[in-house]
């Protein structure tokens, strides 16, 4: 599995640490930003991300801002994206199980490292059930390829 990982100015110190751990649980990874502490947009490194993850260049997205909440607005502009703020591990387990999550975005203000370390573990290990959940993902699609300009 490839994983995309980006974050803002307030999510590089998780970020960071969320990449060596990634890479024991054997994943592969690719930092898109930021890449210092100084002040840096969430929308330049979630579009980034969003944007391999929507083409399929990778399967699976981390993004960390403040709250999550800015990573999710931008990563759910794209098509393919079904990105949600999981600051703890029941909703990580569920995004990705009956939601088959591609993105998920954290809160850096939310969740210590070692909750962060637990949530992305689970996040990535955890299957999509299919079955009775398939039916909604069709309606999302649906949603998905509406034309909102007719």
């Amino acid at each position: 599995m490839k994983v995309a990982i980006g974050s803002d100015h307030r999510g590089f110190s998780l970020k960071e640490e969320l990449k060596e751990y990634i890479h024991k649980l054997g994943f592969d990874y690719k930092d898109f930003g930021a890449f210092s502490d100084e002040n840096f947009d969430y929308p330049d490194s979630a579009a980034e991300v969003s944007l391999k993850v929507s083409q399929g260049q990778y399967d699976r997205g981390i993004l960390i801002c403040a709250s999550g909440t800015g990573m999710s607005i931008v990563a759910n502009k794209f098509p393919n994206i079904r990105a949600v703020v999981a600051n703890d591990v029941n909703l990580a387990i569920m995004s990705r199980s009956h939601n088959d999550c591609n993105i998920i975005t954290l809160g850096s203000r939310y969740v210590s490292n070692d909750v962060a370390k637990n949530i992305i573990e689970l996040w990535l290990t955890t299957d999509y059930e299919g079955g009775r959940h398939d039916v909604r993902l069709n309606k999302l699609k649906q949603i998905e390829n509406i034309n909102f300009e007719e």
